[in-house]
């Protein structure tokens, strides 16, 4: 399903060759529009109509209102079921084109390109297509497989440096809950788009072979969210104050206190909860969270969708490289992995 793409995108060449789709539609936000669609449509060889179709960048866009702009769009184009949606973008676009896509007709087929680090290594895999409504992140969505992902690391030195962090942390996440060499690798690593290339394919790899196992995530794959149940509550608190985060510094933060609820459930000891620590607030800078209180953050993980029953299940790892799920954890205990992360700052 991964592909590599070469430098004239023969293998995207030839995937749509092969399935000759009746219409293209190029997904795009304007900053992947500029830095990243003209390479494609450069290298694009095909006789089949195509039409590009661009939406504003940022988690703000997510939302259903989008989303029924893009069905919209779709019918006016006269778009059928044997149309072929290009989502050539990061995250949003990734999840945004993919909803849209499984959606319209009762599904068309895409596939992704992604351009970003987030999407190549976490976003882009797995069939999680999905917006956000009233600031939950993804609470709408399907689990819908893209047909072929194409993959063009080059993408990578477009990115502006907090976009490459941002995608960084689901490449430590990776290493943290399933391999400890590929956190080694990565957690002294200076981030440059070419330092990173050569272990983007490994963590590619990770989030793929954890999919396989567990499509519709009922059990393995929910190893995939450690750092994502406090992270996304986060997330959702700063979008509601229209002063939204990049993704990763959220699950960076999230990790920081999920780790933390490792340690006082005394799976792992203080060393590794220091490593983790130390690794991640290298990288990363402080989320000013002092202004939301427990009981925000916490509201807003009892609506995870993980849950069940009004209990937040949790991901969380027992040694660097492996992860349990559904854990269960008190309150008291999420409250003070919030303080210790606020601590984590200040030593």
């Amino acid at each position: 399903m991964i592909s590599f793409l070469d430098d004239n995108f023969s293998q995207l060449n030839e995937y749509i060759s092969k399935i000759n789709p009746s219409l293209l539609l190029l997904l795009v936000d304007e900053n992947t529009h500029e830095y990243c669609l003209p390479a494609v449509l450069a290298n694009l060889e095909t006789t089949i109509p195509f039409e590009i179709i661009e939406i504003e960048a940022g988690e703000e866009g997510k939302n259903i209102g989008t989303a029924a702009q893009l069905w919209e769009i779709l019918s006016e184009f006269g778009t059928d079921r044997n149309a072929l949606m290009i989502n050539i973008g990061g995250g949003v676009i990734t999840d945004m084109g993919g909803f849209v896509a499984s959606t319209y007709k009762r599904g068309i087929k895409f596939i992704n390109i992604p351009t970003t680090l987030l999407s190549m290594v976490d976003a882009s895999i797995g069939g999680k297509t999905g917006i956000d409504h009233q600031f939950y992140k993804n609470i709408i969505g399907t689990f819908a497989l893209p047909e072929k992902i194409f993959a063009y690391p080059k993408f990578l030195q477009t990115l502006p440096f907090t976009e490459l962090r941002s995608g960084f942390a689901e490449m430590l996440k990776h290493g943290l809950i399933a391999s400890d060499q590929h956190w080694n690798n990565l957690k002294q690593l200076e981030l440059t788009p070419e330092n990173i290339e050569p272990f983007v394919v490994d963590s590619m790899n990770i989030k793929q072979y954890v999919v396989e196992q567990d499509f519709k995530e009922q059990n393995v794959r929910k190893t995939l969210n450690f750092g994502h149940t406090i992270g996304h509550a986060i997330e959702s608190l700063f979008l509601q104050q229209e002063a939204p985060i990049p993704h990763g510094e959220a699950v960076a933060a999230g990790m920081i206190m999920e780790t933390h609820l490792s340690y006082s459930n005394q799976l792992i000891d203080e060393a590794t909860l220091a490593e983790i620590t130390n690794a991640i607030t290298a990288i990363y800078p402080y989320l000013s969270i002092d202004n939301f209180s427990h009981e925000d953050i916490y509201n807003l993980m009892l609506n995870d969708k993980k849950n069940s029953n009004g209990i937040i299940k949790f991901s969380i790892i027992d040694k660097i490289g492996h992860c349990l799920y559904d854990y269960e954890v008190t309150k008291s205990q999420t409250e003070t992995a919030i303080q210790y992360y606020k601590e984590a700052y200040k030593a």
